[in-house]
């Protein structure tokens, strides 16, 4: 098709087998066969010029849409090769969606615009549960390490703030240290949901010399620190929960510098080389260590 297009654009075989950089009896042959194979003349030829038939006219409308949609598909799948297309189901906690999810998605979108992400809002155990069933493909979790079949990629370590109600008497301070806490009542997720964050926080009160005291529970960050301006209690949150600006709430950072929540992206192993979810970690590793956009 290539030959034939290149002879109908040229009307001249001699500057059409130029053009291919082939032979110009090569080039008649190959026009030959073409009309042999479509049983009709394509071209009108004379002495001194070359002219399409009406088929050929036709010919040509269809050949360039057929060298078209090749190159189309050709590069479709070159991007998909290369993991610059195609569908990523990414899962992430509730928590990072505050300032971790505007730093990775707007840029990831503007680099590879034919990829379609898929966000799914998920707590740390339904995504490890979602990736070993072939449900996820990537996810960004909260205090997770590698294990057999899922490897583990740190994005951030995120400081953790103490928030109080803000008449509280520890509400003045510039930071706090986790023993100031020792006599509070702690507003937490149910462990048996959200075991990780728990996990991080009961061991920081453990290594400070006391056993955290549960004041009430609740399974989503909003209704903790709408519970503790309540003065049900007071929470030890993530650092990008302050954006969550509530009446009567104020935080305080903590001194203790081991006192962190780990966001890490997860997949499993047997996926983590494949080009699109390679590409995907490489950008957001590099996207998260950037401030989220400003409007």
């Amino acid at each position: 098709m290539r030959y034939f297009i290149a002879v109908a654009e040229e009307m001249h075989f001699n500057r059409a087998a130029a053009r291919l950089h082939i032979a110009q009896p090569a080039l008649s042959q190959q026009i030959q066969r073409l009309e042999r194979e479509l049983k009709t003349t394509l071209f009108a030829r004379t002495t001194r010029s070359v002219e399409l038939t009406e088929t050929g006219k036709v010919l040509l409308v269809a050949a360039r849409r057929v060298i078209m949609e090749s190159e189309d598909a050709l590069r479709s799948i070159e991007q998909a090769v290369e993991g610059r297309t195609g569908t990523l189901r990414v899962g992430f906690v509730g928590s990072a969606a505050l300032n971790l999810i505007p730093r990775i998605v707007p840029p990831l979108r503007q680099m590879y615009p034919d990829l379609e992400l898929e966000l799914h809002e998920l707590t740390t155990e339904q995504q490890l549960s979602s990736l070993e069933a072939g449900n996820l493909d990537v996810g960004i979790v909260r205090d997770v390490e590698s294990r057999p079949g899922i490897a583990a990629r740190e994005l951030t370590r995120e400081p953790l703030v103490v928030a109080l109600p803000e008449d509280h008497p520890l509400a003045g301070q510039t930071t706090l240290a986790l023993t100031d806490l020792s006599e509070a009542g702690f507003v937490v997720f149910p462990r048996q949901q959200v075991s990780r964050l728990y996990d991080v926080i009961s061991a920081l009160c453990l290594q400070a010399g006391f056993r955290m005291r549960v004041a009430q529970e609740a399974v989503q960050f909003p209704t903790i620190l709408g519970l503790v301006a309540a003065k049900t209690g007071i929470a030890v949150v993530p650092e990008g929960m302050r954006a969550l600006q509530l009446q009567g709430l104020g935080y305080v950072p903590l001194a203790d510098e081991a006192a962190t929540s780990t966001i890490s992206l997860i997949v499993t192993t047997e996926r983590s080389g494949t080009p699109l979810i390679r590409r995907f970690i490489e950008a957001a590793t590099e996207f998260a260590s950037m401030e989220p956009p400003t409007h």
